[in-house]
């Protein structure tokens, strides 16, 4: 159950309408990297927990209950940023020299009007859960494994890349506003990217998870190629040393060491096709 409080979770301001940015914050909302792709993966990895010890399915619904705050601020961000916003790409261009500039392609242009008719005629200046360019969110990058260790490794990656492009956003606005709600976004992917770390650390640290799943038997494995880095230069030259071609491996149950990709099996040969497999003849039995 979810209740709803009409207050924003941080102030949403904006002095200077900007449609353009308005555009740009569209990635924040439907993107890849967006708040309804972070959202729903910790909800439906929160739906889906199971073991005996819950704080680790309450944690994941606090978190995307605060990411359902998040899009309501962006959506907010988006509809202000409409406001006053002139018919045309064309005008937006005109009366800044920055937009202009980047719109000086007829592509760019094309694609900044139709962007900026759909807030019109579709939305009526409001914001919709689509990326930048208009495509819709699909859901597809949604990782929801049921192993613990291995969702809080995808959390950390999609909290690093939210918080690259919160960054970028808070380096292209010019509304002071918009900076500090961008501020604030900022701050609170530092403080996600911690805490799903520290639960990693919590189940006994990168050694005690990895490989994940770590209730397989790794004895079950082909061990000979469990640690070895596989380099495939064609003249046999070795990759350059890295913390992942020597010494003990992260687990701490192996050595790493360097491979030369070669060829272990030997060419495929198949059968012949089908009868009525619509082949030619030659391929046919």
């Amino acid at each position: 159950m979810y209740y709803v409080d009409k207050r924003l979770q941080f102030p949403v301001k904006v002095e200077t309408p900007d449609p353009f940015f308005a555009r740009q914050l569209q990635q924040a909302i439907g993107g890849i990297e967006g708040e309804i792709r972070v959202c729903m993966q910790y909800f439906f990895q929160a739906w889906g927990s199971r073991g005996t010890t819950t704080k680790y399915r309450d944690m994941l619904l606090h978190t995307a209950t605060e990411e359902l705050g998040h899009i309501e601020m962006l959506a907010t961000a988006v509809a202000l940023n409409l406001e006053g916003a002139p018919a045309t790409a064309q005008e937006t261009a005109a009366k800044d020299s920055v937009v202009g500039t980047i719109m000086g392609g007829g592509n760019a242009r094309a694609t900044m009007e139709g962007m900026l008719q759909r807030h019109i005629l579709s939305t009526g200046m409001a914001a919709f859960p689509a990326n930048a360019e208009g495509v819709p969110f699909d859901m597809s990058h949604i990782y929801a494994s049921g192993n613990l260790a291995a969702d809080m490794y995808c959390n950390v990656a999609a909290e690093s890349t939210g918080r690259v492009l919160a960054v970028r956003l808070y380096n292209a606005a010019h509304d002071q506003g918009m900076k500090d709600m961008l501020s604030f976004m900022i701050a609170r992917d530092t403080m996600h990217q911690q805490q799903w770390l520290a639960v990693i650390e919590e189940l006994g640290g990168e050694k005690a998870t990895l490989p994940i799943p770590n209730s397989f038997d790794q004895s079950l494995e082909n061990t000979e190629y469990s640690y070895k880095f596989f380099g495939s230069a064609a003249d046999g030259t070795p990759p350059e040393a890295g913390r992942w071609t020597h010494g003990k491996s992260i687990d701490g149950n192996g050595t790493f060491s360097v491979f030369q990709n070669r060829p272990l099996g030997e060419e495929p040969s198949l059968g012949p096709a089908p009868p009525q497999s619509g082949a030619e003849k030659q391929q046919i039995a």
